[in-house]
């Protein structure tokens, strides 16, 4: 649902504070919660109208944050993944948002602390900061005034956990202790720069929206430890694992009540997309199906044998504890060596100094070190994070395509028939949950998108194929992912209704904020307003817009 809203329902006198949770799970809290170790969270959540988000197959996407952002579900104009694809180079690469934030069209006063994928050059009447200690900003560095930045800086220092906003500790207890300690460090300073922000350096604002993203960079490398059923919760990190994720939560339950504390006058939002839980598609996605695939093509093996320390009882790999995923992947997946005219350009760019840094490399993605292959195979892994994707080399689409159009079709039930034959090489399980074709023609599919989605089942390390032999394992990458159920949407104010309110889009956020806040809603917004539902008749204001 997209486009104008015939009125709006506003809050009388207030004004609107988001608070987003990036990566955050509410399962995992909730745990917390029945302990007694987030008092704020369980204040809030008791005096709040709550919703339960869904954000359906685009929690695939990775972009969860541009889709608030922007306001767009990727139906509507969004993208389906930060990594792009040109058919006519068969090269990928990863860029930052080319999307207007719906912030742009408010007449509200706004202010953003660190909020992913909103590009401030494209919202000029908007301040704040973005790129200061985001998981996957999708945007450069930029404030509102200019020197907010370095103001930021001189009181509170740089960004605390700069080497764990993707840091890999899994194989180290000592790592995953100190990861868990400088993120939860990182929240208490993102708390003391937000307030001084909002209350001390932009007081005036209407709507402010800051999100957290310290849960994210936490779960992906950690998850094992509070997960009894991961295959990785008997390694030595677990226990520090565990603790650092509880004290990064602790630390967030702090935020939450300083930041409701020092603007009692605001109405809370605050918000998560979608849940967390273990991860069951890096290796598969970035390592299993792109040599699956290239065995199809060729015959032949690929990727070189996988070297690692040790293993557990059931099969799992291990690394080192200084091991790291990506330098091992590294030695099993080459990389080719560089063209004369690509070595040429990359040295022209350093002398000249220009060097677009919003287009960035991939290539530390096994799949993305096969793509000199794929003009000449039927179809080929693009590089993903979250599930596979599978692109047809088809004619006419692809500048070397090999697949005639009209047996597009054909190879796409090819493709999904390969991949039901595999089996999980450690337990025998099937590895496909599911396989999604989103689009019947494939002229109608884009630069940022697959023919074929595929979803896994019980996180194959290795894959068994009975033509093509077998694959792996390999040790896991992050441990956890954007597996969990289920998002959350808390509002809290003067007027609002507590108590559930049941299942909803978690693209009905942004409409909500836009009502709230009795603003025009722009054509091309995703999702519908919840507004109506949770305020108190004698609280609200209808306006025709």
């Amino acid at each position: 649902m997209s486009g104008h809203m015939p009125s709006c329902v506003t809050m009388r006198g207030q004004r609107l504070l988001m608070i987003g949770l990036d990566g955050f799970d509410l399962a995992l809290a909730e745990g917390f919660l029945t302990q007694g170790l987030l008092p704020n969270f369980a204040r809030i959540r008791e005096t709040s109208a709550r919703y339960e988000l869904d954000n359906g197959r685009d929690k695939y996407s990775g972009l969860a944050w541009e889709h608030v952002s922007s306001g767009k579900a990727p139906s509507d104009g969004g993208r389906w993944s930060a990594i792009t694809f040109d058919p006519m180079r068969y090269a990928v690469h990863q860029g930052h948002t080319s999307e207007r934030p719906f912030m742009a069209d408010l007449s509200a006063r706004t202010v953003v602390f660190d909020v992913p994928y909103c590009d401030l050059s494209k919202a000029p009447r908007v301040r704040g900061l973005t790129n200061w200690g985001a998981h996957d900003p999708g945007v450069g560095p930029a404030s509102r005034p200019y020197d907010v930045r370095e103001e930021l800086q001189r009181r509170f220092g740089p960004y605390p956990a700069l080497e764990w906003i993707y840091g890999f500790c899994w194989p180290s207890a000592s790592k995953a202790s100190a990861a868990g300690n400088a993120l939860a460090r990182a929240v208490e300073v993102r708390a003391q720069a937000a307030r001084w922000m909002l209350h001390d350096r932009i007081p005036d604002w209407d709507f402010a929206m800051v999100v957290v993203s310290e849960a994210h960079s936490a779960t992906e490398p950690m998850w094992h430890g509070v997960d009894p059923d991961h295959p990785l919760h008997v390694v030595e990190s677990a226990p520090a694992a565990a603790s650092g994720l509880l004290n990064v939560y602790k630390s967030i339950d702090c935020l939450i009540g300083n930041l409701r504390e020092s603007f009692p006058d605001a109405t809370i939002l605050l918000a998560a997309m979608h849940g967390m839980g273990p991860n069951d598609s890096d290796v598969a996605a970035m390592a299993l199906l792109p040599e699956l695939l290239y065995r199809l093509a060729f015959g032949v093996p690929h990727m070189l044998p996988v070297s690692y320390a040790r293993a557990t009882s059931s099969g799992t790999p291990l690394l080192a504890e200084d091991d790291v995923w990506e330098e091992v992947m590294w030695r099993v997946v080459p990389s080719p060596p560089r063209r004369l005219f690509d070595r040429i350009v990359r040295r022209l760019s350093r002398l000249s100094g220009v060097n677009d840094d919003s287009k960035m490399s991939v290539e530390w993605i096994p799949a993305a070190r096969y793509a000199r292959f794929w003009p000449r195979m039927p179809a080929f892994a693009l590089p993903a994070y979250y599930d596979g994707r599978i692109r047809i080399n088809l004619a006419g689409r692809e500048a070397k395509g090999l697949v005639p159009s009209d047996e597009y079709g054909k190879s796409c039930e090819q493709m999904m028939e390969l991949l039901h034959e595999c089996r999980n090489l450690l337990t025998g399980e099937q590895v496909v949950a599911e396989i999604h074709r989103p689009k019947q023609d494939p002229k109608d599919v884009g630069p940022f998108e697959a023919d074929l989605y595929v979803v896994w089942r019980s996180a194959p390390l290795g894959l068994l194929h009975p033509r093509l032999g077998s694959i792996g394992p390999v040790p896991y990458r992050r441990t956890g992912g954007h597996t969990g159920a289920r998002g959350f949407l808390y509002i809290s104010g003067n007027g609002v209704t507590p108590g559930e309110r049941g299942l909803v889009s978690s693209f009905d956020v942004v409409p909500t904020i836009i009502d709230l806040l009795g603003e025009t809603r722009p054509a091309g917004i995703s999702g519908r307003s919840l507004a109506r539902e949770f305020l108190v008749a004698s609280n609200l204001s209808t306006s025709q817009t």
